[in-house]
């Protein structure tokens, strides 16, 4: 049975895919750090060792539900550069208040390279309680995010 949740759109879109969870809160920086510097790639495998839900699992296209992300202030580039190599996020779904860190690095990648990965944050706990790998997720203009 689907569900429906209402957040705020900070970069706003329309957007059908799967999920990817971290119940965790997401590093940008270790998920990403072999990566940004392997240069050349087709897929973007999740070098946190400390996130069991997402390491190793691929990363491209991903539509990332978490509560938060964080990460060292390396972690907005992480998210401008892997966007830049083609295999950067569709959309991050945040139950909680999107944190300065991806804010930066998604909001500057929109503005400065014209690549916008939709981006809705507050969606609540029942958000994250509710959505789990492989999840079918529909994204709409609105910020109405639906699980299932």
């Amino acid at each position: 049975m689907a569900q429906t949740f209402k957040g705020r759109p900070v970069l706003a879109g329309e957007l059908e895919g799967e999920a990817l969870v971290s119940k965790q809160p997401f590093n940008t920086t270790a998920s990403y750090f072999t990566n940004m510097f392997a240069g050349n790639t087709k897929d973007a495998p999740c070098t946190d060792a400390n996130n069991k839900e997402l390491y190793e699992k691929d990363l491209s296209g991903a539509i990332i539900c978490t509560p938060q992300a964080i990460g060292s202030t390396m972690g907005a580039g992480a998210l401008m550069g892997m966007n830049s190599l083609g295999v950067g996020f569709k959309a991050m779904l945040f139950s909680q208040h999107i944190d300065s860190i991806s804010a930066g690095g998604l909001i500057m990648d929109s503005i400065w390279n014209d690549r916008t990965v939709i981006t809705i944050d507050l969606l609540g706990d029942e958000f994250m309680e509710a959505v789990k790998n492989g999840d079918k997720i529909a994204i709409a203009e609105d910020g109405t995010v639906t699980v299932g």
